[in-house]
């Protein structure tokens, strides 16, 4: 027998074992049995030939927690199996977050994670401990970033609204933009105001108005589905001539 038969024939000297034969038709252990030949035929057909043993389960938990290279790579050496390098060490972690889809470290939080490191390393807590701790930590930091860019995003979003109502108001040809206390979108182009109204069915009514306010009247230019094809009836309608008022 090769290796692989070897082993899968090992699996199954070990089943038959069982004094019940009830077990051994049993869904449930046949179902286990069938996973760990399985478990095992992918681990020899792996190209990774050295991350054998709890090495792979160790920095998959370690991806993100900006544990120091050497100190991982140090960690890892301890554990059973041929020596790796610093390359074996970079590749494999690249190949687990652009491979596997593995998160990749938060850039936002290195120096946070790199002073519990640190302090739990002259505090003598092993490996294991230190990922674990570090990796709690990421996982509730994670709500605050996204937190932090919600608000960012929103800060930028209000800051361009402000602007292009600035424009609005002064006179400025602008892209359409909702000025703060309005119901309708207004837009300026060529000098001109025109207004966009949203009806029951969620279609949008475009009118030519002279001024930026609700409560104007304005002359009906149509129906549309979306803001963009009323765009490109603007484009055209700013630049027609106009009735004498």
């Amino acid at each position: 027998m090769n290796q692989r038969t070897s082993e899968v024939f090992s699996l199954l000297a070990d089943y038959v074992r069982s004094p019940s034969l009830r077990h051994m038709r049993e869904q449930r252990s046949l179902a286990k049995l069938a996973l760990e030949i399985v478990t095992k035929l992918d681990q020899d057909s792996s190209v990774w030939r050295k991350w054998e043993g709890p090495r792979d389960k160790v920095l998959a938990s370690a991806i993100d927690c900006w544990i120091p290279k050497d100190d991982m790579l140090a960690f890892l050496n301890g554990l059973p199996g041929p020596a790796l390098t610093m390359t074996d060490l970079e590749q494999r972690m690249k190949a687990m977050i652009e491979e596997e889809y593995l998160g990749d470290p938060e850039p936002k939080l290195e120096a946070e994670c790199l002073a519990i490191y640190q302090a739990e390393k002259e505090a003598g807590t092993e490996v294991p401990a230190i990922i674990g701790r570090i990796s709690d930590y990421v996982g509730a930091q994670w709500q605050r970033l996204r937190d932090e860019e919600r608000a960012e995003t929103e800060r930028r979003s209000e800051e361009a609204r402000l602007e292009r109502e600035r424009r609005l108001l002064s006179y400025a040809d602008c892209p359409w933009t909702q000025i703060k206390g309005s119901k309708f979108f207004y837009c300026r182009k060529n000098g001109r105001v025109f207004q966009l109204k949203r009806n029951s069915d969620k279609s949008l009514t475009l009118y030519r108005v002279q001024e930026v306010d609700d409560a104007a009247s304005g002359d009906m230019i149509g129906r549309y589905r979306s803001r963009g094809d009323a765009s490109k009836v603007v484009a055209k309608a700013a630049y027609e001539p106009e009735p004498f008022r």
